[in-house]
């Protein structure tokens, strides 16, 4: 009885221990989540916008379909944040849609954020 009595209490011990990097361990999971999900909808922002621009060729138009395609980012795409290229769409062109996206993360320990990049291609339907 004398043995169990000298080792009452290490359980709390070794849960002080590890809790912290439990923590860090899962915090750093979310923000990986959230990081990929915003990747995913920056790009596939990009490729609707691409698609609008390829058919409509207007680039005010390409720009709100962009926003429109991203209801999920928050703060929400601005105009300065998509750019098309050419701003003219003829036939058997391509025309490239650039969207860059500041993804400011919840927890602080890594740095302030990471920009992510989106790029939409597709050939002018004339």
């Amino acid at each position: 009885m004398k043995h169990l009595r000298s080792e009452r209490g290490s359980v709390a011990v070794e849960f002080a221990l590890i809790l912290p990097i439990l923590i860090a361990v899962l915090l750093g999971i979310m923000e990986f989540g959230r990081a990929y999900n915003a990747q995913i909808t920056v790009t596939a922002a990009a490729r609707e916008g691409a698609r609008v621009m390829s058919i409509q060729g207007s680039p005010a138009l390409a720009k709100t379909a962009v926003q429109a395609a991203s209801p999920a980012l928050n703060p929400q795409l601005s105009t300065g944040q998509i750019q098309v290229s050419p701003t003219t769409c003829t036939a058997g062109a391509n025309v490239t849609v650039t969207v860059t996206y500041r993804l400011n993360f919840i927890t602080g320990f890594l740095a302030d954020g990471v920009d992510l990049k989106g790029k939409g291609v597709m050939r002018c339907g004339g």
